[in-house]
């Protein structure tokens, strides 16, 4: 039975052995009330929690709370991979319009191709001719960047003003330890120094 509970949270994400084993290990000597709240905050999420009618985003209504805020700006639209990304954005505070989530990227190799992502809706989104600027933010690895360079070019001829997030050095890294790409990416978007 213990092993059995070990071999669930080993399945989720970023869990190792070690870490299930501590996890499970903490359960049984949890206190039965905080187990109980946990089943049911678990529970509860899967219970209550879908997906975005409008941008594919977590929510606990019919749309999420960033769809449904008028002060959002409807004319820019960020694409993101999944939900995390959006939570990701909304911390650094900075970004005041809605969001499209994809639901994953192109990736020939697990066998996911454009139509297993939510493109079809968000060109149905674009139909209107509120949106003026689409960020295209999706992850900086191979997928990311075919899954980026298949929406740019599908965009493109719409007119609309499609961009992409900057990548680069981390701020604190060293440059010794920064890969190939991530370097060239630094390179490719440096800027003026105002000074």
């Amino acid at each position: 039975m213990v092993q059995d509970l070990i071999d669930e949270l080993g399945r989720l994400p970023g869990v190792g052995p070690k870490s299930a084993q501590r996890i499970a290990f903490h359960i049984l000597q949890a206190e039965p009330t905080d187990v109980r709240r946990l089943a049911n905050a678990l529970m509860e999420v899967k219970a209550k929690v879908r997906f975005c009618s409008v941008c594919g985003n977590v929510a606990q209504e019919e749309q999420c709370r960033v769809c449904l805020d008028p002060r959002r700006d409807p004319a820019v639209i960020c694409v993101v991979e999944e939900p995390k990304d959006v939570v990701a954005i909304e911390r650094t505070r900075e970004f005041r319009g809605r969001y499209h989530v994809l639901g994953g990227a192109i990736s020939p190799i697990e066998g996911v191709g454009p139509d297993d992502l939510r493109i079809r809706e968000l060109l149905a989104r674009l139909a209107d001719g509120t949106v003026t600027e689409l960020i295209l933010a999706t992850d900086p690895n191979l997928e990311g960047e075919a899954t980026a360079t298949y929406l740019a070019r599908m965009i493109k001829p719409m007119g609309l003003r499609v961009t992409r997030l900057a990548s680069g050095l981390p701020v604190g890294g060293d440059l010794e330890y920064a890969d190939e790409v991530t370097l060239g990416r630094a390179f490719e978007g440096r800027r003026l120094l105002d000074v």
